[in-house]
């Protein structure tokens, strides 16, 4: 059997793959909203898994307000260096925001060994009292979306936006409907699907759309 490659040009890669996931998408029957449809695509582009066609969810007005709350310089917050790492930050820094991980901070070490927490619940903890202006962007700990949904019940926080796509089995499903339960903006992937890449890959997904705004 003969095996034949596409002749792709190089600057034309993405170009094309986000063709075929058009078309992959038509062939299913499935129709993305307008509003949505490039956070969806980049995710499926990211992870070859059209599954995020169905899984990711969208509170009322989430997309808007996540691009305001960039435009007005906030900072995003992530679980994992991983995230922290796949973010545009110069495309960020145009609004004048930053990316923040606090999992390998020492005072979070100390303070999640002291209270027998995770260091992801102890990051959350540490973001919340620095009091920013955050979008918070979780893609592994169900920890963190825990202590996220509690912090915003006690009224500690007020996020500008929570995505919550950890990956896993203990606590994954039930901690992202426990933030689909608040009043704050939020886009989750139900289900057990996710991770750090896919929490990058929404925070990229926001700023392309800002970006081509300009």
């Amino acid at each position: 059997m003969k095996i034949q490659l596409e002749n792709v040009k190089p600057m034309e890669i993405e170009k094309r793959s986000f063709e075929i996931i058009g078309q992959e998408l038509k062939e299913q029957g499935k129709i993305l909203q307008p509003d949505t449809e490039l956070i969806v695509k980049r995710c499926i582009h990211t992870s070859a898994d059209f599954d995020y066609a169905d899984n990711l969810a969208f509170s009322p007005g989430a997309v808007e307000q996540a691009l305001a709350a960039i435009r007005e310089g906030a900072d995003i917050v992530t679980d994992t260096q991983m995230a922290k790492a796949g973010i545009n930050k110069r495309s960020l820094a145009r609004y004048g925001g930053q990316v923040h991980c606090f999992m390998s901070d020492e005072d979070v070490a100390a303070a999640a060994k002291a209270a027998g927490t995770t260091r992801a619940t102890a990051s959350m903890d540490k973001a919340a009292a620095l009091g920013g202006n955050f979008i918070y962007a979780v893609g592994n700990a169900p920890t963190a979306l825990v202590r996220l949904y509690e912090l915003i019940r006690e009224g500690k926080i007020n996020p500008k936006l929570i995505i919550g796509v950890p990956v896993g089995f203990v606590n994954v499903v039930a901690s992202k409907e426990l933030i689909m339960e608040t009043e704050v903006p939020w886009i989750v992937a139900r289900g057990r699907k996710g991770g750090s890449n896919i929490a990058a890959c929404i925070c990229n997904a926001l700023l392309y759309m800002l970006n081509n705004e300009r």
